[in-house]
């Protein structure tokens, strides 16, 4: 465990605090930035090593021909990390970010594709930026379908969070004045190239206003904010952004939190268990386990938000208060750990557009376009529920296409010289119910030394992580709505592609185990009753009114919309409602 040099001139160690925050990602960073902000003294535990904005982008200012290996991963990085290889994530570039699948294992009952990154910042550094809100028929579709349970806010509840959320990261954007995906504080958007303009204005045309098609909300700026300046338009996010142009915990929240002076940070450092009072039924404070020396160190705090991370979340809840709870402390409802959601992923379509051979483009956008959710709305019926919306883009194919000539030498080197073909395409993201069978458990079985599974404890052992923690097993998958759900989303894309004049539609469909979505939510929801929900309407756990948790493990639904502008926004209502309760004495 570090005790880490962000800790400033005006904080001191200690072992109590106002309040902890557990997780230094999307959630954790504004948690500790609202808290600090309204004279919290707090603590953050982090379980990575810290990653230090500016001086640790390490690759963000080399070509790819100037890393060790060109940007690929070496033989030995695709065995030790099989589940990041099983898509696109895996590069040189981010290896160091993921988190080590042999210290960290988790047992897929069901195949469950968890991508993690166990470092400073989180996946604040890793996220794609899409920044969307949800909109009234989201937080109604649970109660009006009879699915799950209701959620216990609506749209006008977190819309001031919204709009205190998007001035602050900065989101780009167009304002366009639909009801199922509502405008926000935006700077200016971004432009759609000349191919995506035409297209649109097919879709446009042919659904009589029905569907839309325009440039995607996303978290990268188009003008500065005070220490950050706009984007570059590099595309290359992932690997840090020495000009703070797209929102992280370490460009932006982070920084905002140490300048308060009431922000100490421990790296190294895994939060195993919450310490709650029987007595007073509330939460005491933290145990941390220094992943150095393995030992166990308590800190105590009067609240305790939670922001792991929505599974790590809820494993930590897991691991809490079994003496009074056996599974774990917000289990009473019977639903922790249950209703894991995700958003599907792997299918879309795409295909080539003549006529724009002399229309090129500049720069490396960072985004695409986004053609919001148009099913089961608006008189729109489908035999399924919910709904799905698109991102794409369009572009020239560049120097790693076909070439046609299969030559050698200048005249190669002349074909590749010209920019290629222009391409079209767009990949669907769809809603999953929340089903309680889909769900995260605490992995007690008995394997022998082959692996198996064995009945008799004295013929097996428990899987452990590298620190002797108990680990997570999945057990969830794709139902009857989802698959009908993906059928559609690809027709769907396909239509609208030869509709707007693409030729050679290609469409595709991978499958989706859950979790590739990088949308985990779910397993601690959000509800009216403590009979049937884990969380309040403020985030708090039921039974520990001052434990909040508010990253995607609160969430009640999934809707199709990118979920991390939710947490951020749901975060934020959560910390201004416990320090005014902190205030009052009520917790």
């Amino acid at each position: 465990m570090t005790d880490t040099i962000y800790i400033n001139t005006k904080a001191t160690k200690q072992l109590t605090y106002d309040a902890i925050v557990i997780g230094s990602g999307i959630s954790g960073g504004w948690a500790a930035k609202e808290l600090t902000e309204k004279g919290l003294k707090v603590l953050m535990v982090e379980r990575g090593p810290r990653h230090d904005h500016l001086k640790d982008y390490k690759t963000a200012s080399l070509n790819p021909w100037e890393m060790e290996y060109r940007g690929r991963t070496t033989t030995k990085q695709r065995e030790d990390f099989p589940v990041i290889h099983r898509g696109w994530a895996a590069s040189e570039a981010v290896m160091d970010a993921w988190a080590d699948e042999k210290d960290s294992p988790y047992t897929e009952i069901k195949p469950f594709t968890w991508w993690r990154t166990y470092r400073m910042g989180g996946r604040s550094i890793l996220w794609g930026r899409q920044s969307y809100r949800w909109s009234e028929m989201d937080f109604e579709a649970n109660a009006k379908d009879g699915v799950a349970v209701d959620w216990p806010i609506r749209y006008r509840d977190i819309s001031p969070w919204y709009d205190h959320v998007e001035k602050f990261i900065g989101v780009s954007g167009s304002k366009e004045g639909l009801a199922q995906l509502p405008d926000g504080q935006f700077q200016p958007p971004m432009d759609l190239n000349i191919v995506e303009k035409e297209v649109s204005k097919s879709i446009r045309s042919h659904y009589k206003g029905k569907r839309h098609l325009f440039i995607g909300r996303v978290a990268n700026l188009t003008e500065n904010l005070p220490n950050r300046g706009k984007c570059q338009y590099r595309a290359r996010c992932w690997e840090g952004c020495h000009y703070g142009g797209y929102f992280s915990t370490q460009s932006s929240t982070l920084p905002a939190a140490m300048a308060t002076g009431n922000l100490h940070i421990i790296t190294g450092a895994i939060a195993i268990e919450i310490l709650y009072d029987k007595d007073s039924k509330k939460a005491t404070g933290v145990e941390i386990l220094d992943t150095e020396d393995n030992k166990t160190y308590t800190f105590n705090s009067k609240i305790v938000f939670v922001c792991a991370s929505a599974l790590n979340s809820t494993w930590l809840l897991m691991n809490s208060a079994t003496d009074i709870w056996p599974e774990g402390l917000g289990s009473s409802s019977g639903e922790l750990g249950h209703n894991v959601m995700d958003h599907h992923y792997n299918l879309g379509a795409s295909g080539k557009v003549e006529g724009f051979e002399n229309f090129y483009t500049y720069g490396r956008r960072p985004n695409g376009f986004y053609i919001p959710r148009f099913v089961n709305i608006n008189g729109d019926k489908r035999d399924y529920l919910r709904g799905f919306g698109y991102q794409g883009g369009a572009s020239r194919e560049g120097w790693h296409r076909d070439v046609a000539e299969l030559n050698i030498g200048a005249s190669l080197k002349e074909a590749l010289s010209e920019p290629g073909s222009w391409t079209i395409g767009a990949g669907g993201f769809g809603e999953l119910l929340p089903y309680h069978e889909n769900r995260i458990l605490l992995d007690k079985r008995y394997y022998d030394d082959d692996g198996n599974v064995v009945t008799d404890p004295t013929k097996g052992k428990q899987k452990t992580d590298k620190w002797g923690l108990p680990i997570l097993a999945t057990d969830a998958e794709l139902r009857e709505n989802e698959l009908k759900m993906r059928k559609d989303i690809v027709e769907e894309m396909k239509q609208m592609l030869e509709i707007a004049g693409v030729k050679d539609v290609n469409t595709w469909d991978s499958g989706h185990n859950i979790g590739h979505g990088i949308h985990e939510m779910g397993t601690a929801r959000m509800g009216r009753d403590p009979k049937t929900s884990v969380l309040n309407g403020m985030n708090q756990i039921w039974h520990a009114p001052n434990v909040f948790v508010t990253d995607g493990a609160c969430m009640t639904s999934s809707a199709c919309q990118n979920p991390s502008l939710t947490y951020m926004a749901l975060t934020a209502r959560a910390a201004d409602f416990a320090v005014k309760e902190l205030n009052k004495r009520n917790i």
